[in-house]
């Protein structure tokens, strides 16, 4: 199990402190802006993260080096791919589990998934862990975006957000899919993001 969500610096805390408020405030351009920042400077870490398939099959690589290694293999058996990337979480009394998949769809053959568990000791409102999944999600997205489009691989990223009102979650709906959708990538929610709903769901 992957330890406790880490930032690098008190630089890149404060960086999430401003990004968090500009959801709050929902400046949505500057919080894309900043978010991205982040990623570029590579200030935001998580401790000891290690990456699974659905069998329990631990990866002592790097999420790039396994996403580009499973695309050769199964378009070399003549796959055609997409890849959906989503988080979801659960809260505990002690802690909140977070969990992202990243599934590797076959056209017509079914798929495969990678996962990763997280852990926040911070209890925090519904909104923001909504959205704290989806940057989980997105910082994912992020890294493995330019393979997917060296290899003409579509990608998506799944929010655990339901579009009807009567849900706590769709406090988030708005400020996901701005968020999202701002950094250039296809957005799904409830019920159509089973990346979040059905497959990190499995293992929070």
């Amino acid at each position: 199990m992957d330890k406790i969500l880490e930032y690098d610096s008190k630089e890149a805390s404060s960086k999430y402190e401003v990004f968090m408020s500009s959801l709050k405030n929902k400046k949505g351009g500057e919080l894309i802006l900043l978010f991205l920042q982040i990623i570029k400077e590579k200030k935001m870490k998580i401790a000891n993260q290690k990456w699974r398939n659905y069998k329990g099959k631990v990866f002592d690589e790097s999420i790039e080096n396994i996403v580009t290694n499973a695309i050769v293999k199964e378009q070399k058996a003549g796959y055609r791919l997409k890849v959906c990337v989503g988080s979801d979480s659960q809260a505990h009394k002690s802690h909140i589990e977070y969990a992202t998949a990243i599934v590797v769809l076959r056209e017509g053959k079914g798929g495969f998934m990678f996962l990763r568990n997280q852990q926040g000791t911070k209890q925090i409102p519904i909104k923001e862990r909504m959205l704290k999944e989806v940057s989980m999600s997105v910082e994912v997205a992020y890294a493995i975006c330019q393979i997917l489009n060296t290899y003409n691989v579509g990608l998506e990223v799944h929010a655990d957000i339901n579009t009807d009102t009567k849900f706590q979650s769709n406090v988030a709906l708005k400020d996901a899919m701005g968020y999202i959708l701002g950094m250039g990538f296809e957005f799904k929610a409830k019920p159509y993001a089973f990346a979040s709903s059905s497959c990190a769901d499995k293992v929070v």
